[in-house]
């Protein structure tokens, strides 16, 4: 009864601080993660990303990342907007970068969380999460129920689709977990690894991470190979396309967190205008976004590479 109730206060605390989906794991060895993590390094698909193959053994067991862990929270924050540039041939950035880095925020959220805990509960130990540590956040969402992993290797949920920020807490008390993953409803649908212009998505399920957009405008520091060169359908930051396509984010719901408007200028600027773009713009747009990760020089690199004729 008790593992019940501090479940449910958990779970109550975190859709009070905005998150749109809450989930419970039994912290142990991800088996099933394990040959799929092995294969994917082996074949290189985490291109120059090299910290990928850090931490194996943590990456496959959060008990080995933080010690005593008994539960791991998963929890999924919605960043979703119908909002578009205003103009068609100006250069795209994903929606998840339109605002203000969502690290910021969601530790936060996070921190605030941990913090009601700890005073609800009681004597209570842990760490969180967004991003900043070796752990399959993907395969924890799935395990506590919050949704399956689509063909496009991202999680998707039923009643919102994918465009989802996901972060984990781990704690050393045992809580109530999910004992039934929901089924996987892509079905013969693909749609996503028919619509990737780069063919990211080797086969269903797997990502080549050293062939997607994504990769080549934020990860990848050299020059983008040329044989890319057309293929980006106007992407400068990141890359929407697979999520874009997919029937589940019909169901996607307008965001309605102020951190991830867009700087009132963003979505206005035209091609000649990125084109011409200079630092001092750049810093004001971006001034705590998550584009100033690709840093004033990538972004031109990128832009750039898109345009390279019209320069």
């Amino acid at each position: 009864m008790q593992k019940q109730n501090y479940t449910q206060l958990i779970q109550q605390k975190a859709f009070d601080l905005g998150f749109s989906f809450v989930g419970f794991s039994k912290a142990e060895f991800l088996e099933e993660e394990a040959p799929r993590l092995e294969k994917w390094l082996k074949e290189n698909a985490n291109g120059k990303m090299s910290y990928m193959e850090n931490h194996f053994d943590k990456r496959l067991d959060p008990r080995l990342l933080v010690e005593d862990t008994k539960s791991i929270i998963s929890l999924m924050y919605n960043y979703y907007t119908d909002l578009l540039p205003e103009n068609k041939d100006a250069p795209k950035i994903s929606k998840y970068a339109y605002g203000k880095d969502y690290h910021f925020l969601i530790k936060d959220k996070l921190k605030e969380l941990y913090s009601y805990i700890q005073e609800t509960i009681g004597e209570v130990n842990g760490r969180y999460f967004v991003d900043s540590a070796p752990i399959l956040d993907k395969a924890w969402a799935k395990k506590s129920g919050l949704g399956w992993v689509g063909k496009n290797a991202n999680i998707i949920t039923k009643k919102q689709g994918s465009f989802l920020f996901i972060a984990e807490m781990l704690l050393d008390i045992e809580l109530e977990y999910n004992k039934t993953p929901i089924k996987d409803y892509c079905g013969r649908c693909t749609r996503c690894i028919d619509a990737c212009p780069t063919g990211a998505i080797i086969r269903p399920y797997v990502v080549d991470g050293s062939k997607c957009i994504s990769y080549f405008t934020i990860e990848l520091k050299d020059a983008i190979p040329q044989e890319m060169k057309g293929k980006f359908e106007d992407w400068m930051f990141g890359c929407d396309i697979c999520q874009n396509v997919c029937p589940w984010n019909r169901f996607s719901l307008q965001h309605n967190e102020p951190w991830f408007e867009p700087h009132p200028d963003l979505l206005k600027l035209t091609k000649s205008d990125w084109l011409e773009l200079e630092q001092p713009l750049f810093q004001e747009i971006f001034r705590k976004s998550a584009v100033k990760r690709t840093k004033y020089s990538g972004l031109k690199r990128n832009i750039k590479f898109l345009y390279e004729n019209d320069i």
